[in-house]
């Protein structure tokens, strides 16, 4: 199992839902499963009080070439949604105990 990942990437997509709303959401982080390619997603805020307001919770996508175009893609099989989604929590984790780590350092 591939678990290649990569955090704080940083760019910003527009995603619509199924009622046509559209938001910003800014790309957390990739991870490689299954020889897929999985984008976790955080909603975007200009102001950073209306991002602590946030409640942490995160979008997990599938990467995914239509037509030639890349394009973020609905999970729909359940087991791998929660797989992923775990994977990214994990490593999430993994990430902030590191830099608490060096911070007491």
């Amino acid at each position: 199992m591939e678990n290649e990942s990569e955090f704080g990437a940083g760019m910003l997509y527009t995603l619509e839902d199924e009622e046509d709303n559209e938001q910003e959401f800014e790309l957390l982080g990739e991870l490689d499963y299954q020889d897929e390619t999985y984008c976790a997603l955080i909603p975007f805020y200009e102001n950073d009080e209306d991002l602590l307001n946030n409640d942490g919770e995160f979008v997990v996508l599938k990467k995914e070439t239509i037509d030639g175009e890349e394009m973020l893609c609905t999970i729909e099989d359940d087991d791998t949604y929660e797989a992923v989604g775990a994977l990214f929590v994990e490593q999430l984790n993994a990430l902030y105990d590191e830099e608490d780590e060096e911070e007491a350092k």
